[in-house]
């Protein structure tokens, strides 16, 4: 009876816990910040999702360098409140070609990320999460915040 009852237990433990990691992957998780350097660029722990892993970690690219042009950064470590690039209201909606050609795949966001903060432990061992078509993979990933600013300012998004 107690073996019964052992085993039992063990399987609803086991049904929940797997339900639980389903569940997770559709979870939709804020950009954390991590740190700011002193020549102005941004640590900050992104996560993206899409229907494998390599899509997931170029979708965090994205989702960091996103965050932090149109977000204020709230989570995370609370000496790295940063205003967002652009405050400009709809400013996402008003310069959608602009920004659709730079998030497109191999873009130009490319070039203002580095994940050399990335230790090779967590490299092999992202943060994952899973559900039944997608995965969400964390990654901490730098964003060269000022070299980003000049861009818009030189492309004539945001105002010096």
């Amino acid at each position: 009876m107690k073996i019964k009852l052992t085993l039992i237990v063990f399987f609803l433990v086991f049904v929940s816990a797997n339900a639980q990691k389903k569940i997770a992957g559709n979870y939709i998780y804020k950009t954390e910040c991590m740190g700011v350097e002193l020549d102005g660029s941004v640590t900050l722990k992104a996560w993206g999702n899409g229907r494998n892993r390599a899509d997931a970690v170029e979708q965090a690219k994205k989702n960091a360098v996103r965050d932090v042009i149109f977000i204020n950064i709230l989570e995370g470590k609370q000496d790295c409140a940063k205003k967002a690039l652009i405050l400009e209201v709809n400013a996402e909606e008003k310069y959608e070609d602009y920004f659709n050609k730079f998030f497109a795949d191999g873009g130009e966001f490319k070039n203002f990320i580095t994940l050399k903060d990335e230790r090779i432990g967590e490299k092999i061992s992202r943060d994952r999460k899973k559900a039944r078509e997608s995965v969400t993979h964390g990654l901490i990933v730098r964003v060269l915040r000022s070299e980003l600013k000049s861009k818009l300012i030189a492309d004539g998004i945001i105002k010096q």
